[in-house]
């Protein structure tokens, strides 16, 4: 046994590390981005605040101004505290590493976004995934009350649309989650600004829920900044596993200058929403030509749809560099699925040129 193998933790050593395709070249629609670049209204101001951040000195370990323009930008109610992570991920391993009790359990649904479980393996906690209903991915709800009452998980993850699907669970479903639930549960809105929907205004009203969000949808991925949303008694526990100055300098400058100027933002999105509604029209009207197709309703800024031979077709828009997340191996439901991140018009048009004609090729 070589000394690594002898060290490392065996369900550690059979994972294999989270991929990021290389996209250089690309249309690249595998990762759920905006598209569009900061507006060059913002360039010039947000140079100026970068310019004079303070980087020899350690973060404001409190993100004070962060956390005011984050209140004012997605307007956070005064009675909930904020806990800000390095993107999401690190609140969900926050989240985990302050309920891993020996024998703690973590329950989600299946297809779900795979850090939930990723982050169960790294903290030790069993992961329980209930799956959705196979027809349309709809949340099924006497399944995961049971799954609870038998499992009485210390921690429960519910994305609000649901990543990879694309769909918005019934609202009285996740409410009968989290009143039978024991332990904590933790809805994530990671897309809630393409989202008709949210629980940010009934979140204080549950003893045991709270609510996750981040800007990287908005627009910002490249700041890293997710948000915890609850009451003060849960994130005042979850803050004692957060590593000092998670938050960096230039993260919390960026952010807190940009979430100033939301509308920019706002405006983006509401053009990737118009882009949505006429993508799944236009796949609505491409898919009635071929038997076997079919594009599920999506509440996020992408689209999950079925193919047959989805790993051809993804080989095909790849070759035409176009790049989108081939799903299909990533859950037993979503066989033959890719998922297609909305991207700017242009590219929304040469990917459904090109599926378009890999699809005649393949009906042939």
């Amino acid at each position: 046994m070589s000394a690594v193998g002898g060290v490392i933790r065996s369900d550690i050593a059979a994972l294999a590390a989270y991929h990021v395709q290389d996209a250089a070249g690309y249309i690249k629609l595998d990762a759920m981005e905006n598209p569009f670049a900061l507006p060059e209204t913002l360039r010039d101001g947000l140079a100026k605040q970068l310019s004079n951040t303070a980087i020899n000195r350690y973060p404001d370990p409190a993100c004070a101004a962060l956390t005011t323009a984050l209140r004012s930008a997605m307007g956070i109610p005064k009675e909930l505290d904020i806990l800000l992570g390095n993107g999401s991920d690190e609140i969900i391993q926050m989240l985990a590493m302050a309920c891993a009790k020996p024998g703690a359990k973590l329950l989600s649904v299946e297809p779900a976004f795979v850090m939930f479980k990723m982050i169960a393996t790294f903290c030790r906690m069993t992961y329980v995934g209930v799956p959705l209903r196979a027809a349309d991915f709809r949340l099924d709800a006497d399944a995961m009350l049971a799954a609870i009452t038998e499992h009485q998980p210390v921690l429960t993850f519910l994305a609000y649309p649901n990543n990879p699907t694309g769909n918005l669970f019934e609202r009285e479903d996740v409410r009968r989650i989290i009143r039978a639930s024991p332990g904590l549960v933790v809805i994530d809105e990671a897309y809630f600004a393409f989202s008709s929907q949210s629980f940010l205004d009934e979140i204080s009203q549950f003893p045991n829920a709270v609510l996750m969000r981040t800007v990287s949808k908005l627009g910002l991925a490249g700041v890293r900044l997710g948000v915890l949303i609850g009451r003060h008694a849960w994130l005042t526990e979850v803050d004692k596993v957060r590593l000092p100055y998670n938050i960096n300098s230039f993260t919390q400058t960026a952010a807190t200058f940009l979430l100033e100027n939301i509308g920019e933002f706002i405006a983006q999105t509401k053009v990737l929403v118009a882009e949505r509604t006429a993508m799944a029209a236009n796949l609505g009207r491409l898919f009635a030509r071929f038997p076997g197709t079919l594009c599920f309703p999506s509440e996020a800024n992408f689209i999950l749809i079925r193919v047959p031979d989805a790993a051809a077709v993804f080989a095909a828009l790849k070759a035409r560099k176009i790049l989108v997340k081939n799903t299909s191996q990533s859950h037993t439901l979503m066989q033959d699925t890719l998922r297609i991140t909305i991207g700017s018009p242009a590219e929304n048009v040469a990917f459904l040129t090109a599926l378009t004609s890999i699809l005649e090729s393949q009906y042939a």
